[in-house]
């Protein structure tokens, strides 16, 4: 094996910031954040998503919605409603103008 071409394995702490699930593990990764747990130093990575919250995972259906798209997605749905309310449809469009094209040829 050649040296100092293979990266570090350090014991790190995954911490799911939707249900608070952690899990401990080695991994390359690193973090800024660390925690002291029976005196072994873990770098704390945080995760939106695990297999302790996921709805695959669990059998419940949870929105866990860290980016506002769920109601980005609702209030775009509202306003085209609101907008769909106000439209005239294809017959009452075409029926104005039959009506427009008889008063202006009598």
């Amino acid at each position: 094996m050649k040296k100092d071409i293979h990266p570090s394995v350090n014991p790190v702490v995954f911490v799911d910031t939707s249900c608070g699930a952690e899990f401990f593990t080695t991994s390359t990764l690193k973090s800024d954040k660390t925690r002291e747990v029976d005196g072994v130093k873990y770098f704390e990575i945080n995760m939106e998503i695990s297999s302790a919250s996921h709805p695959f995972f669990t059998g419940k259906q949870v929105l866990v919605d860290t980016a506002r798209r769920v109601e980005k997605f609702k209030e775009k749905m509202e306003k085209q409603a609101a907008a769909a309310d106000t439209r005239k449809g294809k017959k009452a469009k075409s029926a104005a103008r039959a009506a427009k094209k008889e008063t202006t040829e009598k």
